[in-house]
Order: C-alpha cells, then sequence, then structure tokens
C-alpha cells in the first residue's frame, strides 16, 4: 500500500470532518507537525476535539486553529504560553478538560492499546477526579481514566521508511507515539523518508502498522521563550 503522499493536503483528504478528535504529538514546539496542522486550517474543518499536551503558542502549532475558532474543546496538560487560548477560556468559548502530563500520554497509549480504562492515584482529592469513578485497591484510592481513540492522529518525526515505520530524534519524541497509536488514522509529518529497508530495526520507535500516510516536512527551529541575559553595566 503506498503511504508516502506529494502534500499535507492530499494526506489529509478524504479524512476530515466537523466535529472529529485529533490526538496531536509533540511537546511545546518541538516535534509538531506543523504543515499538516496548517493544511488543518486551511480547510476549514470545525469543532474539533483535540488531544495534545499543549496548544502550541499564539499563531504557531496548535495555536493557528484556536485563531480561525475552529477548536471546540482542547484535552490538554499545559496551556500556558498562549494568550488566545486564555481569551477564550475564560470568555467561556473554549472548554477545556485538564489532564496531568502522564495521564494524557497513558490515556493515549490505552487508547491505543485495546484498554477502555484504568486507575490512577494521580489526581485524587483534586478538581481532575470531580465526576470520575473512585475505588479503593490496597487501601489507597484511584481515579478512574477512559483510554483515548481519536479520529485521527497527526505526528511529527526524524526519519521513516517508505512502510512508515518512524524514528523520533530526543524529546521530539514526547507524546507522538501515544499519539500516533490512538488514532483510527495516523498521518505522520517527516524529516526525511528513506528506503525500505534503510533503517536500523532495533532504532525504530513506531512501527509502521500505526501508520497510514507519510509527507516530508523539514524542521522548524522554534522558540517559545527566548531569554537572554540582561547586559551588565560597568
Amino acid at each position: 500500500m503506498q503511504k508516502v503522499y506529494s502534500s499535507a493536503q492530499a494526506a489529509l483528504e478524504g479524512i476530515l470532518h466537523d466535529g472529529m478528535l485529533i490526538a496531536s504529538g509533540g511537546f511545546g514546539l518541538c516535534g509538531i507537525p506543523e504543515q499538516l496542522i496548517e493544511a488543518i486550517r486551511d480547510t476549514g474543518v470545525k469543532d474539533l476535539t483535540i488531544a495534545s499536551n499543549n496548544a502550541g503558542i499564539d499563531g504557531v502549532g496548535l495555536g493557528m486553529l484556536l485563531a480561525t475558532r475552529q477548536v471546540k474543546r482542547m484535552i490538554s496538560s499545559y496551556v500556558g504560553e498562549n494568550a488566545e487560548f486564555m481569551r477564550q477560556y475564560l470568555a467561556g468559548e473554549l472548554e477545556l478538560e485538564f489532564n496531568p502530563q502522564g495521564t494524557l500520554a497513558e490515556r493515549m497509549r490505552a487508547g491505543g492499546a485495546g484498554i477502555p480504562g484504568f486507575y490512577t492515584r494521580t489526581g485524587v482529592g483534586t478538581v481532575i477526579a470531580e465526576g470520575k469513578e473512585h475505588k479503593d485497591f490496597d487501601g489507597q484510592t484511584y481515579i478512574l481514566e477512559r483510554g483515548i481513540v481519536a479520529d485521527l492522529a497527526i505526528v511529527k518525526a526524524w526519519r521513516a521508511d517508505t512502510s512508515g515505520n518512524l524514528m523520533f530524534r530526543k524529546t521530539a519524541r514526547n507524546f507522538n507515539v501515544p499519539a500516533a497509536t490512538c488514532g483510527r488514522i495516523c498521518v505522520a509529518e517527516v524529516e526525511e523518508i528513506v528506503p525500505l529497508g534503510s533503517l536500523d530495526p532495533d532504532k525504530i520507535h513506531l512501527p509502521g502498522i500505526y501508520v497510514h500516510r507519510l509527507i516530508g516536512g523539514a524542521r522548524k527551529n522554534r522558540i517559545e521563550n527566548r531569554t537572554v541575559r540582561k547586559k551588565e553595566t560597568a
């Protein structure tokens, strides 16, 4: 089956629809599928629910979809660095489901593994636990978290072969692997696509069975907060 597509638009053709749930990989601005996010924006698809560690920054990454008001609900851990996110949430224009980072990653992993839910102590006694089933194990209270199964997963990888086997580089691996596995369809944006058999099997982070479509995409080095030392005075 041919998995390599010529553009993000071509790779997303026939997949997107209003109201869908999208799992997006990456951490901050590291390892985010910018071309795919931009292509989603350009289609005008709306009322999206997006599961992602964060929502990018204003005008970058998932921040592009917030700017065009295409996101109805976010399932996230960290929502700082994005003024438009804050504005929409405080104005009641954006729904938000907070998840601890480990819980969110495990919800994605569980969904990809066919596990409908799991118990965790994280969040017990906080607003995270409100409305969730509580159960005691060995004298400790746990809450039930549901696995996430997304209509679409979008991820960014370092290298791939034409069969969709993926390698991620350093922190770009955060959230991309579990996000990819929990999507009914997974589209990967990759810095370099090599012939089948070129990758060392022991260094593959995600088997191609999880990946349905691929596009090439160069890395963009962006900085969320540029901080420099103040010039010392004489």
